[in-house]
């Protein structure tokens, strides 16, 4: 197993000493390997100075290069999802130094966090979301839609091209309510590629797939990972599909773990 991280249990919790240790380790390419997702010294809490108070997310420190393949375990309640949906930019770290490609977000304001996850990070989760009243072309095409604000031939055809790359080319016209389980994640893994993201956060999105389907979705999620170059992390709980990835992340107590 290989694994580039480690919980960052020497910090403690004053947030100006965390920042000042993060700011000076800023990520840098190295070996010819673009960073696109570094994290140290990452705390993430909810319900801070209350009675309630909860710390999920402990010191975690994290590096990611372009065209990395990892899997995420954990038993529930590990932290899993909170870490994803920090790495996503749908939630922002209490302490520590969060860079997406490059570009510190624990600075950002909302619009620039959600402009940088709108041309850089994907989503693929274990329930579809799909809009079931719209073909599996149409729902291929939304985030291009939402990027350039009206629909035109080049979408079509880019969407066209993913909805064929997944193999369901036949069903393009069909509505994502009238399709199977693994036909609707097979465009759920197609929908954000037409982005061309720089990482793609899959949840758990073999999890509710049998066998055959499971082993075919994430065949996809490896083609796309080596043709394009995406940064893929892959949320599982199937030990036979982390094996099968470049390295495992252990996430453990709100810790990364070997």
């Amino acid at each position: 197993m290989d694994n580039n991280s480690a919980g960052n249990n020497s910090v403690g919790h004053d947030p100006l000493a965390l920042n000042k240790k993060a700011s000076s380790g800023v990520a840098k390419a190295v070996a010819g390997h673009e960073v696109v997702v570094h994290l140290q010294g990452v705390h993430k809490g909810f319900n801070m100075g209350t009675p309630i108070e909860t710390e999920v997310l402990h010191g975690i420190d994290l590096t990611l290069y372009r065209g990395d393949f990892c899997a995420v375990m954990g038993p529930s309640g590990s932290g899993k999802s909170t870490l994803l949906n920090i790495v996503g930019l749908l939630d922002r770290p209490n302490v520590g130094l969060l860079q997406i490609c490059g570009e510190e977000t624990t600075v950002m304001d909302d619009h620039a966090l959600t402009r940088l996850r709108g041309h850089n990070i994907g989503f693929a989760f274990q329930y579809h979301h799909l809009l079931t009243a719209f073909t599996a072309l149409e729902n291929v095409m939304i985030l291009m839609l939402g990027a350039a604000g009206f629909p035109n031939a080049q979408m079509r055809d880019k969407a066209a091209e993913l909805i064929e790359s997944v193999g369901l080319s036949p069903w393009k016209d069909n509505l994502a309510g009238n399709m199977s389980g693994g036909q609707q994640q097979r465009v759920v893994i197609a929908r954000p590629l037409a982005m061309n993201p720089a990482v793609l956060l899959a949840d758990e999105p073999t999890g509710n797939l049998d066998t055959k389907s499971a082993d075919l979705v994430f065949a996809l999620l490896c083609e796309f990972n080596q043709k394009q170059g995406t940064t893929v992390l892959f949320v599982t709980h199937n030990p036979e599909l982390a094996k099968r990835c470049d390295k495992t992340i252990e996430v453990v107590d709100g810790q990364v773990t070997a």
